[in-house]
């Protein structure tokens, strides 16, 4: 099962890159970051849900290589 988690294709805190991963791993995050930008320009409201999402969103965990 899939899980929204923050990337580490991040930005500002990686809840961008989190959502585009989860939508579609071949997904480019400036895609979603751009979206969210022009909608948050909108709707100002946006912008409190990516901060409370900065905060909910677990982090990924580090990939160890061998």
């Amino acid at each position: 099962m899939k899980r929204l988690i923050k990337s580490y294709d991040r930005v500002l805190a990686g809840v961008c890159g989190g959502i585009a991963e989860y939508i579609n791993p071949d997904l480019d995050p400036l895609i979603i970051r751009l979206l969210w930008g022009i909608f948050s320009f909108f709707n100002p409201v946006l912008i409190l849900v990516y901060f409370i999402l900065a905060l909910v969103m677990p982090t990924a965990e580090p990939i160890q290589s061998k």
